[in-house]
């Protein structure tokens, strides 16, 4: 066995042991010391995996990148081409993640004749902060694209719209709770998006090995650190009153959020299409040439994916 493979094997029985431990912690705090317990469990939760940064220093950064001030942090921009003279389509990243990690749209967009603009939620990749959330993520979107049209005050009906706006992940769920606040774009594309922060919050528990019991006390915290109901963020609340062109893409395989999800916004979203996959998961699908060339064709203004047909008396709905 080579020096290397043993180091990576004896990185991966750590990793292994310090998860386990991870978990007893979690599973033990939570009879013994639920307050404390659930405190930790929602700072885990809004703390981004460290690999957001040093995945996003492995690229070489554009000559475009800059850093937009917002909300006392520096947030990494990136730039192809001129948003200023050609259709802009602006890129969203999920949970540790980073703007970058879309570098495989990049050739058929430009293609395409659209400027590409990418950034670092706060906490990942190059930008400035520790801790984000998804109200985070939803406020980060609206300041990007307040910034690309080149005022720092709410827009008004004569202020250009984005052609599009892409986003995968928990930065697809930001992008429609931003629609639902006044961004503008001709046309959305959500890539795997979550639709539920108490399942996203049930899914953790259990990875983390907290009690079912303290997955309300977690959501409470998210309540009282933003103010902002969780309840009122799932899609049918306020995608009906969305009327934005949209194609929600989704894998029928994904395993971090249910495909389920993804066909809630189709449902809801009126005329929205609904594309789905198989065997793609949650992660290829952002790199997959068949998802990227659908989603460029419905943003140039294609017929792409099926309408979702429902009634209030089908929860799920009939593609």
């Amino acid at each position: 066995m080579t020096s290397h493979r043993a180091r990576s094997v004896q990185a991966s029985v750590h990793a292994g042991i310090r998860w386990r431990l991870l978990r007893s912690g979690f599973a033990v705090g939570s009879w013994l010391l639920p307050t404390a317990t659930v405190r930790r469990a929602h700072r885990l939760f809004d703390t981004p995996a460290a690999s957001s940064r040093t995945r996003a220093q492995a690229h070489a950064p554009p000559p475009g990148l800059r850093f937009l001030p917002w909300q006392g942090e520096r947030l990494a921009l990136y730039r192809w081409g001129d948003p200023d003279r050609e259709p802009t389509v602006l890129l969203v990243h999920g949970w540790s993640s980073f703007g970058q990690r879309f570098m495989s749209w990049l050739p058929a967009l430009r293609a395409a004749g659209y400027a590409v603009v990418a950034f670092d939620h706060r906490g990942h990749g190059r930008s400035s902060g520790r801790r984000n959330d998804l109200a985070g993520f939803v406020d980060a979107v609206s300041a990007v694209e307040r910034h690309l049209a080149g005022t720092g005050v709410r827009h008004d009906d004569a202020r250009p719209a984005l052609a599009a706006v892409i986003g995968h992940s928990l930065g697809a769920a930001a992008v429609a709770l931003a629609l639902s606040r006044g961004l503008r774009a001709q046309r959305v594309v959500l890539v795997a998006p979550p639709a539920d922060l108490r399942a996203a919050k049930q899914r953790f528990a259990r990875l983390i090995g907290l009690s079912g019991r303290l997955v309300q006390p977690l959501l409470q915290q998210f309540h009282d650190r933003t103010g902002i109901d969780p309840l009122g963020l799932q899609p049918h609340r306020y995608a009906p009153a969305l009327s934005t062109p949209a194609l929600v893409i989704h894998d029928c395989t994904d395993e971090e959020v249910p495909w389920g999800e993804g066909e809630q916004y189709a449902r809801c979203w009126p005329g929205a299409r609904l594309l789905s996959t198989q065997g793609l998961g949650h992660r290829r699908i952002l790199d997959a040439p068949q998802v990227i060339e659908a989603a460029v064709r419905f943003v140039d203004g294609g017929v792409v994916g099926d309408r979702v047909v429902s009634t209030p008396n089908l929860p799920v709905g009939l593609v």
